[in-house]
């Protein structure tokens, strides 16, 4: 696996906007690999509702701990950060904050609107936590409509309990079958490397196509630190491969699958819905 190291105009350029503004990435805080890449195109994944994370999943390198308060300011600085950098198109997600009354809910419905006011004509992805599945607060975002939205399953329902330390496989199928069925585009990822079989990858694709899912993600599982769940395999470039056609097969809209991709790689090509291109492999995929 090879990835480009970070540097570079634009690289800086965004490096400086996001501190000028006092911003969090998830780039940074989960130490992505592909942050070479996508700074250097001017792109970042924003995290809202601060860097510090109230659950400790076993495979995420973003902090935890105690939250400190909401800064209000958050969403307009971001719209700042948004316009400097030229973004048409911007993936938000967040840390857990299970300390809130609405798990953070209303914050993101007010970023997205925000956003939307501020910046005309941007197009939006939102990569949420599960608000411990409360079909209210799901809808706050929903109702804001961004387009996309997306929460990640992580791995295969046998692993859940090893490595997510609040959510629950099912209970994060039911925020995805939620969104699919209010006509958000929806979207979702899981890791591979973690000790998964291909038969439980193979349920994972079908019960997220069951939930309403239409993008699929998978990535190689990359240990942040010692402290992390270590890594069982390296899966090979061509078994992602496999997967990715597997899933266009299966139905899903698009499916990115190499052992790189993260969550919001390559979001843009996902805000619009893809025409049917040939009947045996279903749609045209990234």
């Amino acid at each position: 696996m090879r990835m480009r190291m970070p540097g570079g105009e634009h690289y800086l350029e965004v490096k400086e906007v996001v501190k000028r503004n006092h911003l969090h990435t998830i780039c940074t805080s989960g130490n992505c690999p592909n942050i070479g890449e996508c700074w250097a195109a001017g792109t970042a994944t924003f995290m809202i509702l601060g860097d510090i994370c109230t659950r400790s999943c076993k495979f995420c390198a973003v902090k935890t701990g105690r939250p400190g308060p909401v800064d209000e300011d958050e969403p307009y600085r971001l719209a700042e950060s948004v316009r400097a950098m030229g973004i048409r198109h911007v993936v938000i997600t967040s840390v857990d904050r299970d300390d809130l009354p609405d798990k953070g809910a209303g914050f993101w419905a007010g970023t997205i609107r925000i956003l939307r006011q501020e910046v005309p004509g941007l197009t939006m992805e939102a990569l949420i936590p599960d608000f411990d599945a409360q079909p209210a607060l799901v809808e706050m975002v929903i109702d804001a409509a961004p387009g996309v939205i997306s929460h990640n399953l992580e791995t295969v329902e046998r692993l859940t309990p090893l490595i997510r330390s609040r959510a629950k496989y099912r209970r994060s199928l039911e925020v995805i079958s939620q969104v699919g069925r209010s006509g958000m585009i929806s979207k979702s990822g899981i890791m591979l490397g973690l000790g998964e079989t291909e038969d439980e990858i193979l349920q994972t694709m079908d019960d997220l196509l069951e939930a309403g899912c239409e993008v699929f993600t998978l990535g190689q599982y990359l240990q942040p630190t010692m402290d992390h769940m270590p890594v069982e395999d390296y899966v090979p470039p061509e078994k992602f491969d496999s997967y990715r056609e597997t899933g266009l097969r299966k139905g899903f809209r698009y499916v990115e699958s190499s052992p790189l991709v993260r969550s919001s790689y390559h979001a843009e090509k996902h805000i619009n819905r893809p025409v049917m291109s040939d009947k045996s492999t279903g749609f045209h995929g990234s």
